[in-house]
C-alpha cells in the first residue's frame, strides 16, 4: 500500500512539472492568443566578426511584451540593436533599456537597417542556406525556440526609414 501511495505522488509531481514547462519550439501562449515569430533570417555569411538576425514577432496576446535577449551558438556576445539616422549618418547602437517592446496585438519587424539581434565576436561565417537554432527570450512569453535560415546580407533590402 505504501508503494502505491508513493507512486501516485510521483505521477502527480511529474504531471505538475510537465504543465509548468514551455513547449520548446511552440509559441508562448497568452490570455488571448500567442506570441509568434516568423521569417527568421540570419545574416552570418560575411567573413567578419559580426552578424545579425532579422524576423517578425507578432504579439497575439492582450498583454504588452518585450524581446529581452537571445541565445545561439557561435557568438561571444549577443545584443539587441537598432540603426538610426543621426546627422545624415546611419548609426547602430544597443536598444534603449536593453529590450525591444512588442505591444499587445501588434507585429514588430526586426530587419536590415532597423531593429535586429546582433552577434558580436562571431566565431566563423555560416554557409547561406544552412540553419541556426535560436532561443529568443521574452519578458512575459518566456523562451521561444526558432530556426533561422542563413542568408546573404544582400537578400534583404535595407530600410532606411523608421516606421
Amino acid at each position: 500500500m505504501k508503494r502505491v501511495f508513493r507512486g501516485a505522488w510521483i505521477l502527480v509531481l511529474v504531471g505538475l512539472l510537465a504543465a509548468c514547462g514551455t513547449g520548446g519550439s511552440e509559441p508562448a501562449t497568452g490570455e488571448s492568443g500567442t506570441v509568434t515569430v516568423s521569417n527568421v533570417q540570419a545574416n552570418m555569411t560575411l567573413p567578419s566578426d559580426t552578424g545579425s538576425l532579422w524576423m517578425e514577432i507578432h504579439n497575439g496576446t492582450d498583454m504588452d511584451d518585450a524581446l529581452i535577449g537571445a541565445e545561439f551558438d557561435g557568438c561571444v556576445a549577443i545584443e539587441l540593436h537598432d540603426m538610426i539616422m543621426e546627422n545624415d549618418v546611419m548609426v547602430m547602437r544597443p536598444v534603449e533599456g536593453g529590450q525591444i517592446p512588442i505591444p499587445a496585438g501588434e507585429t514588430v519587424e526586426l530587419k536590415k537597417g532597423g531593429l535586429h539581434v546582433m552577434c558580436i565576436g562571431k566565431e566563423a561565417p555560416l554557409e547561406a542556406g544552412s540553419s541556426l537554432d535560436v532561443a529568443l527570450k521574452f519578458a512575459n512569453a518566456g523562451d521561444i525556440a526558432v530556426t533561422a535560415v542563413v542568408v546573404e546580407p544582400g537578400e534583404m533590402p535595407m530600410n532606411m526609414s523608421k516606421e
